[in-house]
């Protein structure tokens, strides 16, 4: 069974490289050229680049977030749940797999149903057809997930190494479960509502810059281990 768990952690990881890589270049690249860029040329590269790393972002995160489950759900098991909830690390890492799960929701049901609007409408307009005129608030709404999968992006991965940081996520001198759970979920729903609500607005504007964006990633990743610090270990 070592063996088998060995190769869903490769297979989780390298899936995750793909998926998280392709995130950030989505954010980090590709919606800074197409802003800067001419309509012919974003049109070309909305039919023939973006199908092409979508396909690899949505299987990405589809193959790192069965790994992941598999995985979670192994440990769940052969712990039993009261052992197993009973180390802050689980707890630990099973923020960041919330977190991870978020963003698979958001690229499945939110992103790529979007984005199809969007690579159809150019089609459309580049055979000589009319644009499809949700087109525009469909890739808003895209960019809003994709946005906000990056945000969680930071806390997520600093959550799924905490296996590595045993001076702050080993044996807990105390520990309120309870409290990290509640606030954890009621801040992770905000942030995922805000995405989801309206295509405008002040509570959008961090998510409009790659620096709003990452900012915000680094802010909450240190809200949520603050949290994690109070609740297993003062």
């Amino acid at each position: 069974m070592e063996f088998w768990m060995y190769m869903f952690r490769w297979i989780h990881f390298f899936a995750g490289v793909t998926w998280i890589g392709l995130l950030y270049y989505f954010n980090f690249v590709q919606t800074p050229f197409f802003a800067e860029t001419e309509p012919g040329v974003r049109s070309g590269a909305i039919q023939k680049l973006v199908p092409r790393a979508l396909w690899w972002f949505c299987w990405g995160a589809m193959f790192t977030f069965l790994a992941g489950i598999f995985m979670y759900l192994y440990y769940l098991v052969q712990s039993g749940a009261p052992g197993f909830y009973s180390t802050p690390y689980a707890w630990g890492i099973t923020l960041g797999g919330t977190l991870g799960t978020i963003m698979f929701l958001n690229v499945w049901l939110v992103i790529w149903p979007n984005q199809q609007v969007v690579i159809a409408s150019a089609v459309q307009t580049a055979q000589g057809g009319q644009a499809i005129p949700d087109a525009a608030n469909r890739g808003r709404r895209s960019g809003l997930a994709s946005r906000t999968n990056t945000v969680f992006s930071v806390p997520m991965l600093l959550f799924m190494g905490s296996r590595h940081l045993p001076p702050f996520f080993g044996e807990a001198t105390s520990g309120n479960a309870t409290m990290f759970a509640v606030i954890s979920a009621i801040i992770i729903i905000a942030v995922e509502a805000n995405a989801l609500s309206g295509l405008q607005g002040a509570t959008k504007k961090p998510l409009d810059t790659v620096s709003g964006a990452l900012w915000f990633g680094f802010i909450l990743a240190v809200i949520f281990f603050v949290l994690f610090w109070f609740c297993f270990h003062m």
